[in-house]
C-alpha cells in the first residue's frame, strides 16, 4: 500500500487503511529523522484506544502503552550501538509477548527478525509532504 499525505490530519486516513491490514504483531518503521515515525505511532495508538501520553522512546528505548486492544510496545533502536544491547533489555520477550511491537530504526536488529512475521512501513519526506509505503 502506498500513501501520500500533505497535512498531519491525513495520518488518520493512513491509519484507517492500515489498521485492518495489521496481521502480525511487529511493525517496523523506517525513514530519516523527522519524517513522522513517532507521529504515526501517536495517531495509531489513539486509534487503538490509548489514552496514554505518547512520546518518542529515544532515551528509554522502549515505551509501553495500554490500548483497548491490549499493550503496545514502542521501540526506538536509533541509539543502540550493537545488537547485543537489544538482547540486554530483553527485546525478544517483548516481541514474543503477542502484543503489538512498533520498532523505529529497526535496521540494527533486522537479521534477528528473520524468524518473525512483521509489517514494514517506510516514510519519506517529499517537497509537498510525505510518501508512505506499507507492506
Amino acid at each position: 500500500m502506498r500513501f501520500k499525505i500533505h497535512q498531519l490530519k491525513e495520518w488518520n486516513d493512513v491509519i484507517h487503511k492500515i489498521t485492518p491490514e495489521l496481521k502480525h504483531n511487529i511493525l517496523l518503521l523506517k525513514g530519516n529523522l523527522g519524517v513522522g515515525k513517532t507521529t504515526f505511532t501517536q495517531y495509531l495508538l489513539k486509534e487503538l484506544g490509548s489514552e496514554d501520553e505518547i512520546s518518542s522512546p529515544t532515551y528509554s528505548i522502549v515505551n509501553e502503552y495500554d490500548t483497548s486492544k491490549g499493550k503496545v510496545y514502542h521501540f526506538d533502536l536509533y541509539r543502540l550501538k550493537n545488537v547485543s544491547e537489544a538482547y540486554d533489555f530483553g527485546i525478544e520477550e517483548y516481541l514474543d509477548s503477542g502484543f503489538l511491537s512498533i520498532i523505529e530504526w529497526p535496521e540494527i536488529y533486522m537479521d534477528e527478525l528473520e524468524g518473525y512475521d512483521f509489517h514494514e512501513m517506510t516514510i519519506n519526506n517529499t517537497e509537498s509532504g510525505r510518501e508512505i509505503e506499507f507492506n
